[in-house]
């Protein structure tokens, strides 16, 4: 596109009034030189002081969405966990117990208290909490068990609960 005399005129004009000592420093009077690299960087300094702001809040919105998540995702996990763990611990602590085997109606509810005693004394409240309480984690140990066909809630779970709650035992 060219320029005729009176638009390169206006232009200059135009140079003048928003950059005057570019349009000063020109040797042409109907030319001007627009120092574009620094309006550029200018720009750019803008852009960035506005873009960061809106960039920290979206990282801090996803961390924000993912932070729930998470933290279940790990509960759950330390929970199963401390099921296993007194699991085992109360099948090598319970006279007849056998990891593998079937375990008869008065031995699951023997092994579950212990289970659940074992839980009460080492784990720490948080996580017990997570896990349900002691009848939450009592139901958790009993589902993990191999127990025999007549074992149900009523007949071992029950007195497991009622016998750590006592802290001792269940009654046969």
């Amino acid at each position: 596109m060219i320029l005729h005399s009176p638009a390169r005129a206006a232009l200059a004009m135009l140079a003048a009034l928003l950059v005057p000592e570019a349009a000063l420093a020109a040797a042409d009077p109907t030319s001007a030189v627009l120092p574009w690299g620094d309006a550029l960087a200018a720009a750019a300094q803008g852009a960035g002081s506005a873009v960061v702001p809106v960039a920290a809040a979206a990282a801090t919105a996803a961390l924000a969405r993912v932070a729930g998540p998470l933290r279940l995702l790990v509960a759950n996990t330390l929970v199963e966990r401390l099921v296993r763990n007194v699991g085992d611990y109360a099948l090598n602590a319970v006279a007849g117990a056998v990891k593998g085997r079937t375990l008869t109606v008065p031995l699951g509810s023997a092994v579950i208290a212990a289970a659940v005693q074992r839980a009460a004394d080492q784990a720490p409240a948080w996580l017990l909490r997570e896990a349900g309480g002691l009848e939450g984690l009592a139901e958790k140990v009993f589902r993990s068990l191999s127990l025999e066909a007549a074992a149900d809630a009523a007949n071992t779970l029950r007195p497991a609960l009622d016998a750590a709650r006592r802290g001792g035992a269940p009654a046969s």
